[in-house]
Order: C-alpha cells, then sequence, then structure tokens
C-alpha cells in the first residue's frame, strides 16, 4: 500500500510537501508540484489513512446518527421508507461536502458513551429524543448536536421538526368532512410530547371540533413490522365500530390496507384510510393512499445544513426549522 513518504520520494519533495497538497494546503507548492504530486497520487493509488489523519488533527470527518427509536427489538429502524429518504438525504448533502456518516442504534446513554469512546465522530444527529435521563447525557457532550423529529429544546442543539399537530389534525378533519364519526387512531407506541403524541393531540382537536367524543377504545397502538400491520389490520376488521382510521404513517396503513383485505373487508367501501408521510407506496397501495405529505429529503437535507453550520463555526440565524405538511387526496377515503 503506498504512502506519503512513497509519493515524496518519486516526486522529490518532502512529506510534509505531499501532506499539504493531499490536505489542499497548497498554497505555497507551484503548480507543476501540485500536478506531480496528484499524477503520482493517481499512479500509486494512494487512498489517505483517515484514521491517522484523524488522530493527527483530532476531526474525523465522520458524523454519526444515532437511532434511539427502538419499539421492538424485532423491527428494523432502516425497513422505514421514510428513515431511508431523509437518512440518505443526509448522506447525500454531508457526502457533497466531504464528510461521513455513520449509522447506529443506541438504547442507553452507556451505549452512547462506548460507541463515543471507539469512534472519533466529528457530530451527531439524534431521532426522536425526549426529556429522559438519556437527553440529559446529551447536554453534556461538547460536540455538534443535530435533532430530528424531537420536542425538546437546548442552547447547543438544533432541531429540524414538522408540523406534526397540524399533520393529525388535517388528516382527521378530512375523515370528519367526509361524514365520518368513528375514527380510529392507529400508531406505534406514544410518548407523552413525542411526534406521535402530536399528532395525536391533532386528532383529537379535530373531533373536537366536530362534537365527536374522543373514546380511548379508537386509539389504538401497533408495531410497525409487516405481520404486525397485518394482525393490525385483521383486528379492525372485526370490530363493527370504526368507519375510517388515520395511520401515522404510510407503511403502517399499507399493512393494514392488507390485513384488511386478507379478512374481506375493502377500502374504502369498507373502511376509509389516510396515512401520513406520502412515501412512493402511497401511489401504488391499492387504492392509493389519501396521506399527509412531509418532505422526507428536505428534512435531510436542512438537518445536514445545520450540522455543516456548526462544523464550521458559522453563525446561526436560528437553531430550528419546522417543516410544513399538506393533505395529498388520493382514493382511499369513502364519503358517507
Amino acid at each position: 500500500m503506498a504512502t506519503i513518504k512513497d509519493i515524496a520520494q518519486i516526486v522529490g519533495v518532502s512529506c510534509t510537501t505531499v501532506s499539504n497538497v493531499i490536505n489542499g494546503k497548497s498554497g505555497r507548492v507551484s503548480a507543476e508540484t501540485i500536478a506531480r504530486i496528484n499524477d503520482t497520487i493517481k499512479e500509486l493509488g494512494y487512498v489517505p489513512n483517515m484514521s491517522a489523519r484523524s488522530l493527527v488533527s483530532n476531526n474525523s470527518k465522520v458524523i454519526g446518527i444515532i437511532n434511539h427509536l427502538i419499539v421492538n427489538k424485532q423491527e428494523n429502524f432502516m425497513e422505514d421508507p421514510f428513515h431511508s429518504a431523509f437518512i440518505g438525504a443526509i448522506e447525500a448533502t454531508l457526502r457533497e461536502n466531504g464528510y461521513y456518516l455513520m449509522l447506529r442504534t443506541v438504547e442507553t446513554a452507556d451505549d452512547l458513551q462506548t460507541f463515543l469512546r471507539n469512534w472519533n465522530v466529528d457530530g451527531l444527529f439524534f431521532t426522536g429524543i425526549f426529556k429522559d435521563s438519556f437527553y440529559e447525557e446529551l447536554t453534556k457532550l461538547s460536540i455538534p448536536i443535530v435533532l430530528i423529529d424531537s420536542y425538546v429544546s437546548h442552547r447547543n442543539m438544533c432541531n429540524v421538526g414538522l408540523e406534526d399537530y397540524k399533520g393529525g389534525y388535517l388528516a382527521t378533519k378530512h375523515l370528519l368532512e367526509h361524514g365520518h364519526r368513528n375514527i380510529a387512531f392507529v400508531s406505534p407506541l406514544i410518548k407523552e410530547n413525542g411526534v406521535l403524541y402530536q399528532r395525536l393531540l391533532g386528532y383529537k382537536q379535530a373531533l373536537q371540533e366536530f362534537h365527536i367524543p374522543i373514546r380511548d377504545e379508537m386509539i389504538l397502538q401497533a408495531g410497525m413490522d409487516v405481520a404486525s400491520c397485518l394482525h393490525t389490520g385483521a383486528k379492525i376488521a372485526a370490530r363493527n365500530d370504526i368507519t375510517a382510521l388515520f395511520a401515522t404513517a404510510d407503511i403502517m396503513a399499507a399493512g393494514i390496507i392488507a390485513g384488511l383485505r386478507q379478512a374481506g373487508k375493502r377500502v374504502p367501501e369498507d373502511i376509509s384510510i389516510i396515512g401520513f408521510d406520502d412515501l412512493s407506496i402511497s401511489r401504488i397501495t391499492d387504492p392509493p393512499l389519501t396521506t399527509i405529505h412531509q418532505d422526507a429529503n428536505e428534512k435531510g437535507r436542512q438537518a445536514a445544513y445545520f450540522m455543516l453550520d456548526r462544523l464550521e463555526n458559522r453563525t446561526l440565524k436560528q437553531r430550528e426549522i419546522i417543516l410544513p405538511v399538506h393533505l395529498v387526496e388520493r382514493n382511499s377515503v369513502l364519503t358517507i
């Protein structure tokens, strides 16, 4: 494997000169020498040792994204297309700016500390953080932190969020305006002051405006894996008191549609459904899914921009961005 010393010997310059050219500090190096160094790098197939550079500069160019949304150990965080979309947007934006992204799931503050001891990351993204003991540990970290979909705030952290309350409200109001009065709210585990909790509050607000009682039996919590969604669809099909439902994720809505169909129910003729996210899957479900649109790619880009601003010590005009939502009407809601 080629080294900086090998390149220096071939070109006839010092190792420091080669290192400066590699790291973009070539102001005092002639154009001819820069060209010869770069040509030699290509000929030898030289690849910089990122670990060594990290030790020297204390700058690894690696950013971690930490998933703390652990509902079921059997579930795969990346199976949700929404996560794939916004993490992909973060990675692309960081890559364009010379950084690398590392994904890790951690359960406890001790797990996080172990991760940080083993990896010299320059910054961290966190999804779904709540104001608990784990969050308290984050406040002690000295590296840049960007939160995604979190209803906490701290002077040293940035956050990219969404109009979750409005999304829950718009979805439920749409069903109410189409004549439905027995509307279920279907979601993964709901934690107070989280994304799903805000969507639930929006659901409740719409019901109250239409003078519809809020009933606990209409609020269903279930897993987002395929088996759980199919089971939830079967359970809803067995009830006779639900004419419509709002599922807090498109992937969950798609699974429930399949479960309803297996149980002999039709969408929307028997049960109307609205999802949330407006993922590509919402266009190919049968029927195509009415849903609440959010821009997963823009969420990822904005999170990455926050991180880059922090890493480059640029002045921040704001520390929080709340992205908009709107309803996209397709064919999964029937007027009754």
